[in-house]
């Protein structure tokens, strides 16, 4: 048996050839507390047990995880009094063993001297929102979000105006939950002024100060309290919390479908919508906020394909799921949230296709083929699966169908407009592409198949 490997701090980590490892699958120790702990961390590759207090990571291979610390240095570097810290979800999600996608730092630098420590040990960077102090350094295609301690002078439900601050305490208490306004340094010593680690141990989610006064300062903090409480909540809602959610939740209206559209992303990736739909004032509270999101119910009870497929799905999918209902309700929700051309497209071929009339015919491989042929591969395993899904058992044969069409290979013409005048004499002009579409289009019909003999009757038609 190979001897593990102890990996010391939490850090940006790179491989021993020097490739950055996506900071993927952090794992805390078991003691991880307000007081003093060392965290170890894993990559995406192995298992994981604990020893001692400490997470040891044995690798599948035999790459070795190291240290690389590079954006963390230039900061502690730049002063005697300069430091940088971990901060909000990655620590959050450190703490709950779950996956780290995204990595978010606090430094009690203020913009400009993050700039300069930055430039001074060469590490590419651009200003992402410099106004609110945040910086985004990328190393080697990957970023991180550096943000300066920070004070909130004004507030209006939208945006703030902030002054820079080197207090911590003064930073934590400007945050939203205490959940999120845990610190972490590079050796895993913990800064959690308001006890956020217990609360999360305790499933226990609580705005930080007046709960009214957080609300109004940004009132997207309503749908990340759902997406909290639905991730982590051991307990029944606060009565307290919402009423004054329900009293304030009309200022939703005042947020930019950007804000709302990107927050929902994060909702719905969150893997809670069957926690969402058995949750009664969840539910009226979220639908409140997205009328348009009408099929909640579908995530109650799922099937055992909706079941994995909640866990891998794309955010564009699970969203035909929630929107399609037969009438324009997808296309008002394109409308409303600004949805890009590409995720419209793909919307609109599920939505279509569940407005026909649903036959046996539908889902025959001719049927399919054209939707393979004109729309991609993509489009096949969405009206697929959003059949399943929706359905209360699972279909063999749709699932089947799925990995034949995920296997299929694109099929090509078999004859060109220039086959078209060279081999039939067929002269050069508007008629040719009027009579390559029909010949493509009785290809597609004979699932990809014409014989010269077909290509000459319609040719000689």
């Amino acid at each position: 048996m190979r001897e593990p490997l102890r990996v010391a701090r939490l850090g940006l980590h790179s491989d021993q050839q020097g490739a950055t490892v996506r900071p993927t699958g952090f794992h805390p120790v078991r003691s991880l507390n307000s007081a003093r702990a060392t965290v170890k961390f894993i990559g995406n590759r192995g298992r994981c047990y604990s020893e001692d207090d400490y997470f040891y990571f044995t690798p599948r291979d035999a790459a070795c995880v190291s240290v690389q610390q590079c954006d963390s240095n230039a900061i502690n570097k730049y002063s005697s009094v300069s430091e940088i810290r971990y901060v909000g979800g990655c620590v959050r999600k450190i703490i709950q063993k779950e996956i780290v996608d995204d990595i978010d730092l606090a430094t009690n630098l203020n913009p400009t001297q993050v700039c300069d420590a930055l430039k001074n040990n060469n590490i590419n960077y651009y200003e992402t929102g410099i106004d609110h102090g945040t910086i985004t350094a990328v190393i080697k295609d990957y970023k991180f979000e550096i943000t300066s301690l920070r004070e909130d002078i004004n507030t209006d439900g939208r945006h703030a105006e902030v002054k820079f601050s080197t207090d911590w305490k003064k930073d934590a208490s400007r945050r939203d939950f205490t959940i999120n306004s845990i610190y972490s340094d590079l050796d895993g010593n913990l800064f959690d002024p308001f006890n956020g680690k217990e609360d999360l141990e305790n499933g226990i989610i609580k705005f930080i100060g007046d709960t009214e006064q957080r609300i109004k300062e940004d009132y997207l903090r309503i749908l990340r309290y759902l997406r909290f409480y639905l991730s982590y909540s051991k307990k029944k809602h606060d009565l307290k919390t919402s009423k004054l959610i329900k009293k304030n939740i009309v200022g939703i209206s005042n947020l930019s479908k950007e804000r709302l559209l990107d927050e929902l992303q994060k909702f719905v990736k969150s893997n809670i919508l069957t926690k969402l739909s058995n949750d009664e004032l969840s539910v009226e509270l979220f639908q409140n906020i997205f009328p348009q999101i009408k099929k909640i119910n579908l995530f109650s009870n799922p099937n055992p394909f909706a079941k994995i497929k909640l866990k891998e799905a794309d955010f564009i999918f699970l969203l035909s799921v929630l929107i399609i209902d037969g009438s324009d309700n997808t296309d008002y929700f394109i409308y409303k949230f600004k949805i890009s051309k590409k995720d419209q497209k793909r919307l609109k071929i599920i939505d279509n296709f569940y407005k026909e009339k649903i036959t046996t015919k539908s889902f025959s491989e001719k049927n399919l083929n054209k939707v393979f042929h004109y729309h991609g591969k993509q489009s096949v395993v969405d009206i697929l699966s959003y059949r399943i899904f929706t359905s209360k058992k699972v279909d063999k044969k749709l699932l089947n169908l799925i990995s034949e069409f995920q296997s299929k290979i694109f099929p090509t013409m078999p004859i060109s407009g220039k086959d078209l005048m060279e081999k039939y004499n067929f002269p050069e002009g508007k008629n040719l592409g009027n009579k390559l579409k029909i010949i493509e289009e009785e290809w597609v019909n004979n699932n990809f198949e014409l014989t010269d003999k077909q290509i000459n009757k319609i040719i000689n038609r």
